[in-house]
């Protein structure tokens, strides 16, 4: 249920924040987000767990091109063990749905007690990590029944697109880049109906591949973070056994476990990346595995080669993996649903 619920959580997200972004363009309010001049900002550090870090992990790829600064993505559980580096002129974003994640909070706060500022993303009003932050965005998504995280994990990739611009007030042509990206942001319910309306042929998909019992998922760039999310979700609801890689990475060790029709979920889009990935879907394909690709509309060097697509529409790449972890979502529902198993209230979770 909740899957289908991302088109309105998202646009809650959106009207959750629209004047803050709009007055920061018109240069009527001071960004809260930002530091004082006298501590800017030097490095970043994003701290979460489970489903929040991919949504962290995916957030470095933009973040760290366009502000120009040193990101670094930490599970929330190690951060305090391997004693940071934090000061004053260090921002960490602490990402949790629940706003309660026991190792994110303990993580929390350690950098305030080494002078860092803390920022927090969380769907919860009030919660101890909200309280505890120096700012929070809220993603407004509404309440998540299911323990494994779907409409949440996709308002935490809007939450931190809305960071990225407000933050990208430093360079010098932040507001015609933040007005662009945030009327492509705006279009993103509206082409998540349209994945949506595709659940009928991914439930196909699914059906034909629900009796493997291991699924490799591969990504390059900010899809490697979704194809890990993916391959999460599916061992989360279905309990099958499922790893998350980066493409490039498949011949140092993954390949060896691909046999012939070993399903490989490969999120291939028309980006800086198709063509090394197109290239490792041959390797794939040569150890007679079976492909499963997630691409852009009309893609036919795609269609060529994987065993089924689902097409996806083209937005600006930074907007992307908020597409490609619905059919990603889909495909474990439906397997997990086939198989028989609780969908909401996976065991031992």
């Amino acid at each position: 249920k909740e899957i289908f619920e991302q088109p309105q959580a998202l646009a809650e997200t959106l009207r959750g924040h629209v004047d803050m972004v709009k007055s920061s363009l018109s240069g009527s309010m001071v960004n809260p987000l930002l530091p004082t001049s006298s501590d800017k900002i030097e490095k970043i550090y994003l701290i979460a767990c489970g489903t929040s870090w991919h949504a962290a992990l995916t957030a470095k790829y933009f973040l760290e091109r366009e502000l120009q600064i040193l990101v670094m993505v930490e599970q929330a559980s190690e951060f305090r063990y391997r004693n940071p580096l934090l000061d004053r002129h260090t921002l960490v974003v602490a990402v949790s749905q629940s706003g309660e994640t026991a190792d994110t909070l303990v993580a929390l706060r350690n950098a305030k007690e080494n002078g860092a500022k803390v920022l927090s993303v969380t769907n919860v009003v009030d919660s101890s990590i909200a309280r505890e932050s120096d700012a929070v965005l809220y993603t407004h998504a509404g309440p998540e029944i299911g323990v494994a995280a779907t409409k949440t994990f996709t308002a935490q990739l809007v939450a931190m697109r809305i960071i990225s611009l407000l933050l990208h007030q430093k360079t010098p042509t932040w507001r015609r880049d933040v007005a662009e990206l945030w009327n492509e942001l705006m279009e993103v319910p509206a082409q998540l109906e349209r994945v949506l309306r595709q659940a009928e042929k991914i439930r196909e998909i699914a059906l034909k591949f629900s009796h493997h019992q291991d699924c490799l998922f591969i990504g390059r760039g900010p899809q490697f973070p979704i194809a890990l999310e993916g391959a999460l979700k599916l061992k989360e609801i279905s309990y099958i056994h499922a790893e998350g890689y980066p493409a490039g990475e498949l011949k140092h060790g993954p390949i060896a476990l691909l046999e012939k029709g070993s399903p490989v979920v490969a999120i291939a889009l028309a980006d800086e990346y198709h063509e090394k990935m197109l290239s490792n879907i041959q390797e794939v394909l040569s150890r007679q595995a079976s492909v499963i690709a997630i691409a852009s509309e009309g893609d036919e060097k795609i269609r060529k080669l994987a065993e089924e697509v689902i097409e996806l529409p083209k937005l600006n790449p930074s907007l992307m993996p908020i597409l490609t972890a619905v059919p990603l979502q889909l495909l474990a529902y439906f397997i997990a649903d086939h198989r028989g198993h609780d969908v909401d209230q996976p065991r031992n979770l």
